[in-house]
């Protein structure tokens, strides 16, 4: 049991390389968390525990509503990991030697599962997603499938969106007014503009990411005319605007406080900012040929995309805190719903 726990702790804090021989002796769960890329579900965690904390410092939290909405939103994250996956290998995007495949075990190129293997695991993640929609529909009202079409249509349109140069812009919209501001509804049964603004200031950080990811993969998608928004502006423009969208997180924090949006304690994202030091660092040089000494084997080929999810995880667990000790201490903010 102590082995499986290690097994399911690794796969959510990176996206291990595994063999078919490791693949083989893995427990069902195992390979659902490696075969979804479940490191990366943190960032839906956090744009769900935004909506949440918002909704019980405005006086309706509700537990039920937002574990549901939690889980639900983490269900269909996963969903549409198999989903592109799988609609990458159709497309011919992910092969043996392309970047998808390197950094983490693509499950069809790997050999770990077949095209059925994956749309199982994408057809059932997304049907107990799907099970979770209904009853908060059922419980908030048509509102529910608006936003339940939205993120559907999101991860299915995803792959191709990407060779458009939208995959950025969308990742805005699903991390920001969908998930934080989505989940911040479903719970009290509102719209907030408020909790609107504050889920975009924390988007600008899973789109940072999501600028990392291309340009990691910029030589890659160059090559087989994926035009991804790193594409379209270059990659040095690209990695500047990466940097700046990281600095708005902050910018954006700082703005939100003044309009007293934000409790103040959520300044303390500032502790962040060495991750921040590090990003900015990395983006504002050339990638290495080879890891650096000290750099994790593991997230090799992943230079901007490592060093930008390093920075958002701390900065969004922060920014958890930070609400969490305005309502602990009682901050006021101004009404609901603005």
């Amino acid at each position: 049991m102590v082995r499986t726990l290690k097994l399911w702790w690794r796969a959510l804090n990176i996206i291990p390389k595994v063999s078919r021989e490791e693949w083989e002796r893995y427990d069902p769960i195992t390979r659902w968390l490696v075969a979804g890329r479940s490191a990366v579900l943190v960032m839906t965690f956090t744009s769900a525990t935004i909506g949440g904390l918002f909704a019980a410092l405005h006086g309706k939290f509700r537990w039920d509503l937002y574990l549901l909405t939690t889980l639900g939103l983490v269900l269909a994250h996963a969903a549409s990991n198999f989903f592109n996956d799988f609609f990458d290998y159709k497309l011919g995007l992910d092969e043996e030697n392309y970047f998808r495949a390197k950094y983490g075990p693509q499950p069809l190129v790997a050999g770990l599962l077949d095209e059925r293997g994956v749309l199982k695991y994408g057809i059932i993640t997304m049907a107990l997603a799907a099970a979770i929609g209904l009853y908060l529909t059922y419980v908030r009202g048509w509102v529910v499938v608006l936003l339940a079409l939205a993120g559907f249509v999101s991860i299915m349109g995803y792959s191709f969106s990407k060779r458009i140069g939208l995959g950025e812009p969308l990742v805005v919209v699903v991390w920001g007014p969908l998930m934080v501001a989505g989940t911040y509804f479903v719970i009290t049964g509102q719209w907030s503009w408020d909790v609107f603004y504050a889920g975009l200031v924390y988007a600008l950080g899973p789109t940072s990411v999501l600028f990392g990811k291309h340009i990691d993969k910029y030589e890659d998608d160059l090559a087989r005319g994926v035009r991804t928004l790193p594409i379209i502006l270059g990659k040095e423009r690209a990695r500047n605007v990466a940097k700046i969208l990281m600095i708005g997180m902050y910018i954006g924090v700082l703005l939100l406080v003044l309009l007293r949006i934000l409790p103040f304690t959520t300044l303390i994202v500032v502790f962040a900012i060495d991750k921040l030091s590090l990003a900015m660092r990395a983006f504002s040089m050339e990638k290495p040929e080879s890891p650096p000494e000290g750099y994790p084997p593991e997230a090799w080929p992943l230079w901007y995309a490592a060093f930008a999810f390093v920075h958002n995880r701390k900065f969004g667990l922060l920014f958890i805190l930070g609400l969490f000790l305005g309502l602990f201490l009682r901050v006021p903010l101004p009404g609901i719903g603005r």
